[in-house]
């Protein structure tokens, strides 16, 4: 059985580490939706721009995979530099992610959201409105996924952000923080993932490979955190279409 993980958001979750500095993950049982199907994980997870990289799914997954005794499968859907506007209902970041997410659930049971964005929205005016437009999008997405009992995990803008110069806005970063933080304290299976003392590459804008993988592992401990609530996950019945897809891949 295939349990599925959405990724949207931005670059840092679209993943921007270094291939030469990947941490190893053990591939054999991540699976990685591409057109649809499942196929074996390759990096790019993600790969929505031709410098896309390491991602902090795959040692997320690779944790899952292990803990759990099944495959993990990672449904990429972030985009580089978007902002929380071109994720609201309607839009077409937005409507790919609900889409990814049928055809997911035809062949695997979808466990959990991780979202990473916040970078393109800390000007004043963004980070102002920032929580209000967040818990909007998050309840339409969770309406239109059909996806109101899994975890959506919120991820920390990095504390880098500062040192990237001639970019003042990002000073800002932890209006946004502060805003995600919020809406994961009131909200239901939802949880946020710090991003305290990780690492950058040198444009101290995204994640390193290194931070990635640590990153990875703190979205697995808080999505263990909502364990109890997710038995049902245990008695999914295996589909036909999921053993024609592994017999594919073999």
């Amino acid at each position: 059985m295939i349990h599925s993980f959405l990724l949207i958001g931005q670059s840092n979750m679209a993943g921007r580490g270094r291939l030469d500095e990947a941490v190893p993950v053990d591939p054999e049982n991540i699976r990685v939706m591409r057109n649809g199907r499942w196929q074996g994980m390759f990096r790019p997870v993600n790969p929505d721009r031709p410098f896309s990289g390491v991602n902090l799914a795959e040692s997320f997954a690779e944790r899952y995979a292990a803990t759990y005794g099944v495959k993990a499968g990672i449904i990429p859907c972030a985009d580089g530099g978007t902002s929380l506007w071109q994720w609201e209902k309607g839009s077409i970041l937005f409507e790919n992610a609900v889409n990814h997410v049928r055809l997911a659930k035809r062949t695997s049971a979808v466990a959990g959201v991780l979202w990473h964005q916040g970078e393109g929205d800390c000007s004043p005016e963004d980070y102002a409105v920032y929580e209000a437009k967040f818990r909007r999008f998050m309840a339409d997405f969770r309406e239109a996924a059909e996806l109101e009992n899994v975890p959506f995990l919120l991820g920390g803008l990095g504390d880098f952000l500062p040192d990237r110069p001639g970019t003042l806005t990002l000073m800002n970063y932890g209006k946004v923080n502060e805003a995600l933080e919020r809406v994961a304290s009131d909200s239901p299976m939802t949880a946020f993932v710090p991003a305290t003392g990780l690492g950058a590459n040198p444009d101290n804008l995204h994640f390193s490979s290194a931070a990635l993988y640590e990153f990875g592992q703190r979205y697995f401990a808080a999505w263990q955190r909502f364990e109890k609530d997710m038995s049902w996950l245990s008695s999914v019945i295996r589909t036909e279409d999921e053993e024609r897809t592994e017999m594919e891949l073999l």
